[in-house]
């Protein structure tokens, strides 16, 4: 068969026929003809009737009977091949045969013969359907008469009904015929024929040609014409260009409509007028709009392609556009603008936000509108203006403006604008605020202002320079100053115009810049002192609101609203310690816990809810104001806690516990929250478990016990809701990553102060038998069940027993580093018995002699808590063992032992004392010390020479040398009324004085450790144990004298002291164990201001506290010494502040921990000396600035831990490597002179003040 005869190509005409027609809507909805020919070359993987059709039958039955002979013989011959082992595999067998079979003379003529028939027949289907086309033309003109004469309705860009239409694909001869027939020299027929044509035709195919310029000519003409229906037809083909082209195609097509609008705007014909308003029912009004809506539309869709593209196709959509929108009659200012048109269309301007969020297009814009169409913004400004104005007489001809909104629009900088702004908040009309919105799009200008300074909030850079001004700020609180000050309010809703105000008051006060400038004014340094900076104006308004002082809001429903937005705005201050700072004058607490307390009787008095009573009343909304007003008022106080000092005042408002109760009821009931809140519950945590009263406020809401129930779950159980499909995999951390958050979590609460109110007298339960559900439920059981596992109970007790108690052995090691924990952990429950039994137990069994210790791990990590614990020195003094196993054939190099004393090798070799020499600085120092006469300055003189000793020679300041010099300067200081801060008796030490008393467990255990450190370090003689007991017996005795007596159930005011005197231990080291001296030393030290901050036991219960003081149980260097190390470390070294807040940990907890055994492990012995030299010399405020000293030296450890999520681990449980006092003596004398003046004045005021 390789020829056809004519019944042959008639019936392919009719098969081909047929198959176009049955994959009609698949080329139909193709966007190009390239499209369409890929659907029809895939034909047979897209289309599951594929084999059905006539036509592939038939070619299929005529290639068999063609090339069938053939393909049968080259298959043969492969497969005789492929025996004799010539060819292999079915792929090569069927490649073969292919390749054969088309260079095959029968596949040649077959494929000849198939292209001419087809050539015939497609010709001919071509040339029917242009007679079926002329046959039906006057059909399809009636029909088409009989059509909307819209075809481009109101939703013009889904390009009304041409998408169910077909395609008709023409060649260029008949484009270029199209054409011509669109000139609008042709009569109006001929081009309504032409534009319906145009609709069928692929617009990629009209954009190619070579005669789409004169066509744009032509249709922006025919957009032009007077006669609609030519209008609609060429809008309907432009928004089908815009759904169906790309964009290098369908720039042309939004240049040429802009161009249009244009033209049409600037012609005589368009007299619309703004005074006249704009009726939208008028015929040629509506078709302007539809043509602005189109041109809007691809406004809003051409930024998400146009990056794919060369940026001149984009430049010139953004010029065509801005040049229609400068469109203006200078002589005519009532003219209505296109600008006009789009606003109405677009009142959010969404199409301007979108080309300018990213960089490519907005770099674009604006060079456009500042180097050529700059009259576009001041015509912007000018309508806020004159908008502005018109308010002005709306609201009252007595309102007041600033003088610069009579300038012209081309001197108003963008502050000027966002002033203006402010003040439009005020007069435009609004809709007012309700409790629970009730317009989910407000259009108002009030709220597009809003909107506007929103974004400006919450933009970085420029803000700064715009927002954060005093002009801005003034007109933000115009209303609130004209409130207080008690004039005339010209305000259109006042409580929705306040609501506003705090809103953004709150969003800048949430930045540290913006804090700033509420705090202290636009320059700190140049503000006037009679000028109030915003922070005074906000606090007054809000005590005022709180008091229910503010007649104008009397007896509106929104002033609950008001009052917690304002509250809410302090809150962004207070819970910061530089504004906590400033609002501590005004006693907000107060007012605040007061309020509490009189909303919290009347919903005590709010009935229980009855079944069967309906609960919509106004009565049950009316109490549910009340509840969400009350927790309002609990959430702001609860937020004092954030800083150290505000919990000290949450503390003395008696509202705590039940702040606490608030926090743990939010908490479980997993509200959501963002990240930054998240982070700010964890430090309130943190900060609470610092103190007694928080951390027994802690265990009492019940917040422990969930904390300790959900480790437990992650750790042994698992969550009930998940079902286990298959076993977990082995951790291959110590602490797998989900017991991670519990592990930092217990980090966080359990210091010293909450480890003494919770486990002190406390006895481990060591149970005959524990069952598999008995979950713990208290700290003390996380100790029985996961640290102390001294019996085989507790031990068949666990499902993953190495985990847990691997888990139990790290948290102990934390703990064990605040040696005050270490000595009640130690005392009460003989840790360190129980680890060296636990070892001594882990050995092999050898048929001789004794085992050898089996290296798991738990056994390293017995062992490096055995050192850890038993073993006191700074980094250079003991040596600690790895807790990570070698690669080779050694993996563990530490001897481990079973019993005491710990191997030699735990101890560094103390470095030789270098010999003295003399130093003219030092010895002018000590011989003015030893002089009796004063000379003037005396006091600064000798700082001074400490000073340069201190930096010049630091390793002479040791020993004997420092003994005298701290003794000599401390006797001259208490012989000096001036210098005296406490007034104390006289006191005889005698060993009769104190023969009937004994120190307690931890106060022997504590003489024990240092006594075996002082040895260490050669300064203690053999009988040294008896004269520290001696010294302590006698401090306990001394400083009881000035304690008061104290009923309260904290167990830390129960007892002579709550911790050991680690200060007055490290003085009887430094005078090498001579009792006498050292008690002389502490009664002269005892009278100085500075023995409040350095010995902790001094104001234990001391008279010389307020009573309230001493009732928290919260120590001043805490709320002294610690709030002003979070508060200089934010403004110093701001990266490691935010370091501390991103890991839920407070740089105070662990300062305290420092200060509180005198960095007893993480210095050596000689920093020890220095840091407390240095502060007997230079002042208490240098405990504060040394403490920020160290994070300055840890800053990059500080980072990369914060990364690691294991930054508290770090902190407590690392020493100070290459920590030198000295190295940051200079830096500490910088600090001083910015920040003593007020650190001083601070410290002075913790004892009760004469009146």
């Amino acid at each position: 068969m390789s020829h056809f005869t004519s019944e042959d190509e008639a019936l392919l005409q009719s098969m081909l026929r047929q198959l176009l027609q049955s994959v009609k809507e698949k080329i139909t909805g193709a966007p190009s003809v390239e499209c369409a020919e890929e659907i029809l070359l895939h034909l047979e993987e897209t289309d599951e009737n594929f084999h059905n059709y006539e036509f592939v039958k038939y070619l299929r039955q005529y290639i068999n009977n063609t090339v069938g002979s053939v393909i049968e013989e080259e298959t043969e011959k492969c497969t005789s091949a492929q025996n004799q082992g010539e060819v292999s595999g079915y792929d090569t067998l069927v490649q073969h045969v292919t390749k054969k079979t088309r260079e095959s003379k029968e596949y040649r003529e077959m494929m000849h013969a198939l292209k001419n028939v087809m050539m015939v027949v497609v010709e001919s289907l071509i040339n029917k359907f242009e007679e079926d086309r002329m046959r039906n033309k006057e059909l399809d003109s009636k029909t088409r008469n009989g059509r909307q004469s819209g075809c481009y309705t109101d939703n013009c860009s889904d390009s009304d009904s041409s998408l169910n239409q077909s395609y008709t694909f023409m060649s260029q001869e008949q484009l270029q015929l199209l054409v011509e027939r669109l000139d609008p020299i042709q009569p109006k027929e001929v081009r309504q024929e032409a534009l319906q044509t145009l609709c069928f035709v692929p617009p990629s195919d009209i954009l190619n040609s070579e005669g789409w310029p004169t066509l744009r000519k032509h249709l922006t003409a025919s957009l032009a014409d007077p006669d609609a229906t030519l209008g609609e037809k060429v809008l309907r083909f432009y928004a089908k260009t815009f759904s169906s082209s790309p964009f290098n195609m369908t720039r042309d097509v939004y240049t040429s409509l802009a161009r249009h609008l244009e033209l049409y705007f600037l012609s005589g014909e368009y007299s619309l007028r703004v005074s006249a308003g704009l009726d939208v029912s008028n015929t040629d009004v509506n078709r302007l709009l539809k043509k602005v809506r189109l041109l809007n539309e691809y406004q809003k869709e051409a930024p998400s392609s146009w990056i794919r593209h060369p940026e001149k196709y984009m430049e010139e959509v953004v010029e065509s556009t801005l040049s229609l929108l400068s469109v203006k009659h200078e002589a005519n200012p009532d003219f209505l603008s296109p600008v006009y048109f789009l606003a109405l269309l677009d009142i959010k301007a969404v199409w301007f936000k979108k080309w300018t969020h990213a960089y490519y297009s907005r770099a674009v814009v604006l060079r456009l509108l500042e180097k050529k169409y700059k009259s576009l913004i001041n015509a912007a400004v000018q309508q806020c203006l004159d908008y502005f104005e018109f308010c002005k007489a709306v609201v009252n001809k007595k309102s007041r403006v600033n003088d610069f909104f009579q300038q012209d629009s081309n001197n108003i900088s963008i502050t000027d604008l966002l002033v203006l702004f402010t003040q439009l908040i005020y007069c435009s009309p609004s809709y007012p605020k309700a409790p629970v919105a009730a317009h989910a799009d407000n259009y108002s200008p009030a709220s597009l202002v809003m909107e506007i300074l929103q974004v400006f909030c919450d933009q970085t850079g420029c803000t700064a320079e715009c927002l954060y001004t005093d002009a801005v700020i003034d007109a933000l609180l115009h209303p609130v100053q004209s409130l207080l000050s008690g004039t005339e309010v010209y305000i259109n809703c006042l409580e929705t115009t306040l609501i506003d105000v705090a809103d953004i008051l709150a969003r800048i006060a949430a930045v540290d810049d913006g804090l700033s400038l509420l705090l202290y004014g636009e320059n700190e340094k140049t503000a006037k002192e009679n000028r109030p900076t915003a922070v005074h104006i906000i606090v007054q308004f809000t005590k005022k609101l709180l008091h229910d002082d503010i007649s104008h809001l009397s007896g509106s429903e929104l002033l609950p609203v008001v009052k917690g937005a304002f509250i809410f705005v302090c809150r962004q201050m207070y819970s910061t310690c530089e504004g906590l700072q400033m609002l501590i004058p005004y006693g907000l607490h107060e007012s605040i816990a007061e309020a509490w307390k009189k909303t919290s009787l009347l919903s005590e008095r709010v009935p229980t809810p009855v079944t069967g009573v309906e609960s919509t009343s106004s009565i049950s909304l009316e109490s549910k104001n009340t509840l969400l007003w009350e927790e309002t008022l609990l959430d702001a106080l609860l937020n004092f806690s954030a800083t150290p000092k505000g919990l000290f005042l949450l503390h003395s408002t008696g509202a705590l516990n039940d702040c606490v109760n608030f926090m743990f009821s939010s908490l479980s009931k997993k509200l959501q929250v963002d990240e930054y809140e998240e982070f700010g519950n964890r430090v309130i945590v943190t900060q609470m478990a610092t103190t007694p009263t928080g951390a027994v406020a802690l265990q009492s809401s019940g917040f422990i016990k969930a904390l300790v129930t959900e480790l437990w779950a992650l750790l042994e159980c698992g969550k009930d809701d998940v079902r286990i499909t298959q076993p977990k995999s082995t951790p291959v951390d110590p602490i797998d990553r989900s017991c991670q958050k519990s592990f930092l979590s217990l980090i966080n609460l359990l210091t010293y102060p909450a480890v003494f109110e919770l486990l002190s007298k406390q006895d481990i339960p060591n149970k005959q038998m524990y069952s598999l559900r008995e979950v713990p439920t208290d700290v003390i059981d996380i100790i029985d069940r996961l640290i102390i596992l001294n019996s085989e109970a507790k031990i068949h007790s666990l499902f993953n027993y190495e985990q847990s108690h691997v888990f139990g052995l790290r948290l102990l090691n934390v703990l064990c580093c605040e040696l005050n924990t270490l000595l009640l952990l130690e005392t009460q429950y003989k840790v360190s018995q129980v680890l060296l039994t636990a070892q001594e137990e882990n050995v092999t069994e050898p048929s001789e002699g004794p085992g050898d210790f089996i290296i798991d791990a738990l056994s390293v990590e017995r062992n490096h808590v055995l050192v850890r614990i038993n073993l006191i020195g700074g980094p250079q003094e003991r040596i600690l063992p790895s807790r990570v196993l070698d690669e080779g054939n050694d993996p563990y190099i530490w001897p481990m032992f079973s019993s005491f004393p710990l191997p030699r090798c735990y101890l560094a070799e103390i470095p030789r004392k270098a010999k003295f020499r003399q130093d003219k600085d030092l010895d002018k120092l000590l011989l003015l010390l030893k002089s009796p006469e004063k000379q003037t300055g005396w006091t600064e003189i000798c700082r001074k020479l400490f000073c340069k000793v201190m930096k010049a020679r630091p390793e002479i300041i040791s020993g004997t040398i420092l003994a005298e010099l701290i003794e000599k300067f401390v006797s001259q200081l208490s012989e000096s009324q001036s210098d005296c801060y406490f007034s104390t008796e006289n006191y005889k030490a005698t060993d009769v004085d104190v023969k009937n008393e004994s120190l307690s467990s931890v106060q022997q255990l504590g003489v024990e450790m240092t006594v075996r450190y002082g040895k260490y370090l050669n300064l203690l003689e053999e009988h040294a144990e008896n004269d520290l007991c001696f010294v302590l017996m006698n401090c306990e005795k001394f400083l009881k004298q000035h304690q008061r007596t104290v009923v309260s159930s904290l167990r830390c005011l129960q007892e002579r002291s709550s911790g050991y005197d680690w200060f007055a231990s490290s003085i009887f080291l430094i005078m090498s164990g001579d009792g006498e001296k050292t008690l002389t030393f502490l009664q002269d030290f005892s009278r100085l201001l500075v023995s409040a901050f350095l010995w902790l036991p001094r104001l234990h219960k001391s008279v010389h506290l307020p009573i309230t003081t001493v009732e928290s149980g919260i120590h001043p260097v805490y709320f002294c010494s610690g709030h002003y190390i979070e508060m200089l470390l934010k403004a110093e070294l701001p990266l490691v502040s935010s370091a501390f807040h991103m890991s839920g940990f407070t740089p105070s907890q662990i300062c305290l921990q420092w200060i509180t055994q005198c960095f007893w492990n993480y210095m050596d012995w000689s920093e020890i000396c220095h840091y407390i030299a240095t502060c007997i010399f230079l002042g208490p405020d240098y405990q504060i600035y040394m403490c920020i000293s160290v994070f300055k030296h840890l800053q990059q450890d500080i980072l990369k831990h914060t990364e690691a999520q294991d930054l508290q681990v770090f902190l407590k449980e690392e020493a100070l490597h290459g920590f030198r006092v000295s190295d940051y003596l200079e830096y500490m004398e910088s600090l001083e002179t910015s920040y003593r003046h007020m650190l001083l004045k601070d410290m002075k005021n913790i004892r009760v003040q004469n009146t």
